[in-house]
């Protein structure tokens, strides 16, 4: 078949879909009754995109694990924000025009930081969802965080639409996107071109917010 498929998954999902992980590993994602003659044609198809992709992650630098220390930066928006570490504080993290950060909590920060940008993704994804599916008539059921390292949002075929708490680092134009993208597929499963359309409808410069993901995108994390 020409690359070899690491990890297999078969869920209710309606479409097939490629994963290539940040060993550079692939995932292939299929419906339960997939014939394996369509994945591997399916995977054939997209042997190009598997290893452009697999490219850009060797060229894209390792992005430094924090370490949660007074003056380290966090992104919160799309904007970069001073970590200040306090003597005593509650709740253990802060945010007012910049992170605040209690020293007994600084051994745990990584778990207290997740929990702040988990509460404020449910906050402002949800804000979202709800106003751009009132917009464009969409119904979707629920809004679930996650906490996916490679998929910035993905949609479930009951409806519900899942989002990577990582996705509130990035700029609000860049949510919208993301946010318009998950929502078609409520329409269209497919990434077909009639799926593009759609999402062009609701998003016009949809493919600089892409873009800008594409290129910027790694950098965000802990």
């Amino acid at each position: 078949m020409g690359t070899k498929i690491d990890k297999f998954v078969r869920s209710r999902r309606r479409t097939l879909a490629l994963i290539v992980e940040s060993d550079g590993s692939l995932t292939v994602r299929a419906p339960m009754r997939a014939a394996l003659a369509e994945i591997e044609s399916f995977v054939r198809d997209h042997l190009e995109w598997i290893e452009r992709t697999r490219e850009r992650m060797r060229l894209t630098p390792v992005v430094p694990q924090k370490r949660f220390m007074d003056g380290e930066k966090f992104h919160f928006l799309g904007s970069e924000y001073e970590l200040r570490i306090v003597h005593s504080q509650r709740p253990a993290l802060k945010f007012n025009g910049g992170f605040s950060l209690s020293r007994g909590a600084q051994q745990r920060g990584r778990a207290v930081f997740e929990r702040w940008y988990k509460s404020q993704a449910a906050r402002i994804l949800t804000e979202h969802v709800e106003r751009l599916a009132n917009q464009w008539g969409y119904e979707p059921r629920q809004v679930r965080i996650t906490s996916a390292r490679t998929r910035w949002g993905s949609c479930s075929p009951d409806g519900t639409l899942n989002f990577s708490w990582r996705l509130v680092q990035v700029p609000l134009e860049v949510i919208d996107y993301v946010v318009q993208h998950e929502l078609a597929h409520l329409r269209i499963r497919s990434h077909s071109r009639r799926f593009w359309k759609l999402v062009e409808r609701h998003c016009p410069d949809f493919r600089l917010r892409r873009k800008w993901l594409r290129e910027f995108g790694d950098k965000f994390g802990m």
